[in-house]
C-alpha cells in the first residue's frame, strides 16, 4: 500500500539557466540532476513512491532517463504544466488513491537527505502542512529600482526550502481552491496558510540549494567534485 508518495515537479523550461536543455537535464556528477534528486528521495524509508510531472514534451524521454538510470519507486511520469503550481497539481492527480501523504520536493535540488524528509513528515502529522527552511541571518532590504525603500527586521523570517510535507486531501484542497479562483503562489505551503492551514517549520539544510541559474550549477559541480554525496 503506498501511504506516502512524493509528487516532483520537474516541467519548468529553466529559462534562468540560459542553456539549451531545461535545468533539471543538466549533468551533474556524471548524472542529470533529476536523477540525483530522485535517488536521494528514494533514500527515505517512509517514501512509498515517487511521481514525476516532467515538461509535456520530455515525458517519454523522461521515463527512458530513469529507466536508463535505474531510478528506483517511480510510479509515474506525467506531463507537467506552464507553471510550477500546475506540475505539482497534475502530479498530484497521478498520486495513487490509497496515499495519504503526499511529499513535494523542487527537482533542482539535488542535495536533500532522508533525515530531512523524516523530519518534515513527522513535523507534519499533527497540522497537516509542514515545510522546512532556514532562519534569515543577514540585513533584509526591500529594493525597488535599485534603491533601498526599507530595512524588513530579520527576526522570524525563514527562507522556505523543499522538501514540504501535507496531508493528501488537504492538498488536493488547496489547490481545487486555487486552480478555480486563479490563485498562483510560489510554493504549496502557501496555499495551505491561504486555506487558514497551520504549516508547521523545521530547520532545513544550509547546502539544500536550488539549482536555478550557471552559478548555482557551478557550486553543485564543485560540490559533488569536492566528494560531497549527491
Amino acid at each position: 500500500m503506498k501511504t506516502t508518495v512524493a509528487v516532483v515537479p520537474a516541467g519548468g523550461s529553466g529559462g534562468r539557466m540560459g542553456g539549451p536543455r531545461p535545468k533539471q537535464y543538466l549533468t551533474l556528477g556524471g548524472a542529470p540532476i533529476l536523477v540525483h534528486t530522485l535517488r536521494a528521495l528514494a533514500r527515505c524509508r517512509f517514501l512509498d513512491g515517487l511521481v514525476v510531472a516532467a515538461p509535456a514534451d520530455r515525458v517519454g524521454a523522461t521515463r527512458a532517463l530513469l529507466a536508463r538510470f535505474r531510478v528506483p519507486r517511480v510510479l509515474a511520469v506525467v506531463a507537467g504544466g506552464e507553471e510550477r503550481q500546475d506540475s505539482v497539481r497534475l502530479g498530484l492527480e497521478a498520486v495513487p488513491p490509497e496515499a495519504a501523504w503526499v511529499v513535494v520536493h523542487d527537482a533542482v535540488r539535488p542535495f536533500i537527505t532522508p533525515e530531512i524528509v523524516e523530519r518534515v513528515l513527522a513535523a507534519a502529522r499533527v497540522p497537516g502542512a509542514a515545510t522546512c527552511g532556514w532562519p534569515v541571518r543577514e540585513t533584509v532590504k526591500r529594493v525597488r529600482d535599485h534603491v533601498v525603500e526599507t530595512t524588513l527586521p530579520r527576526e522570524g523570517l525563514w527562507l522556505t526550502q523543499t522538501p514540504q510535507a501535507f496531508r493528501r486531501a488537504l492538498l488536493a484542497e488547496a489547490h481545487d481552491k486555487a486552480a478555480r479562483e486563479g490563485y498562483r503562489a510560489t510554493d504549496d505551503a502557501m496555499l495551505i496558510e491561504r486555506l487558514g492551514g497551520r504549516v508547521s517549520m523545521v530547520e532545513g539544510l544550509p547546502q539544500n540549494l536550488k539549482i536555478t541559474t550557471p552559478d548555482d550549477l557551478k557550486a553543485a559541480r564543485a560540490w559533488v567534485g569536492g566528494g560531497r554525496r549527491a
